[in-house]
């Protein structure tokens, strides 16, 4: 019986999203499935969907541009097996993804999420160590013995200081993040939106050491081209005040007084002020330094 669906929105590039394909193709076992929905209108791609003939892929086309937040719903509306990934379609799952998965589950049955080991790749497929990754690996990531389920304001509260989740890597459990969906004002922030519903609902995640996943940064990606405009800083500051408000009431006092905060978000935007001048000018600059001054 199959339990795992794994969901690709593919929107862009044709041959890193092929690769993406491939690589769900290796994996092992007949407990999964592909599911594939275009958002975009390459011309070769749904032929290219046939010709793999393959009955474990279901390839949809949107008939309307529905954006990264719509064709998030719009996967996760078309999961059907217990757990899914809504994995990039730039990023590549290694051979050994889903046995990490399963084996998670496995320990941690009434786990929501799994968080397994993630490589970050630049464009070209290298490994690439950014400032952002190294962060998140040494300063946010939770370390030692008995950091496996982790759960409540505790987990909260390291993920308002800074999100060391990568997000397409993550398996999830469909009825959970089918509750809530992905919220449809949000466009880069929504991930962690998800994830502190699902926490305040009493969800916990499940930890995997065990590197099963590239993630690929470039700087042509969505996020990286809102953050020189100062649009992304923009969402987040609104994300952090509402969540602080949200938490507060929730009786979390800590993660609401580290969510108003929000440190790492406003040091981020000062790291990319230089990248800022270069591609966004002035406007871009002074959007960045009212988030980092609040």
């Amino acid at each position: 019986m199959s339990r795992f669906e794994i969901l690709l929105p593919y929107y862009g590039d044709v041959a890193l999203m092929q690769d993406a394909v491939r690589s769900v193709l290796a994996q092992d076992g007949d407990d999964w499935r592909l599911t594939v929905v275009d958002d975009g209108r390459e011309p070769d791609v749904p032929g290219w969907f046939e010709s793999l003939g393959d009955d474990r892929v279901r390839y949809f086309r949107n008939d309307e541009n529905l954006g990264v937040t719509g064709n998030f719903n719009r996967c996760v509306e078309l999961a059907e097996y217990e757990y899914l990934t809504l994995m990039g379609c730039d990023d590549l799952m290694h051979p050994n993804y889903l046995r990490v998965v399963r084996e998670a589950v496995e320990r941690f049955p009434a786990a929501t999420m799994v968080q397994p080991g993630v490589r970050v790749i630049g464009s070209d497929g290298e490994p690439f160590d950014t400032l952002v990754d190294r962060t998140k690996r040494k300063l946010y990531a939770p370390k030692g013995a008995g950091r496996e389920l982790l759960a409540g304001e505790e987990l909260a509260v390291s993920l308002l200081r800074g999100n060391w989740l990568y997000f397409p890597s993550i398996c999830w459990r469909t009825e959970s993040i089918r509750k809530f969906g992905f919220r449809a004002d949000l466009g880069v922030i929504q991930d962690l939106a998800l994830v502190i519903d699902l926490l305040v609902d009493g969800a916990s995640l499940a930890v995997a050491s065990e590197e099963c996943f590239s993630y690929r940064r470039h700087a042509e990606s969505e996020s990286s081209a809102k953050a020189y405009t100062g649009a992304r800083f923009g969402e987040a500051k609104r994300f952090f005040v509402e969540t602080a408000d949200r938490l507060g009431a929730h009786g979390w006092a800590q993660a609401a007084r580290v969510s108003r905060l929000h440190l790492s978000s406003r040091l981020h935007a000062l790291t990319l002020l230089p990248g800022a001048a270069k591609h966004a000018g002035r406007p871009g600059v002074n959007a960045m330094l009212r988030h980092a001054v609040r």
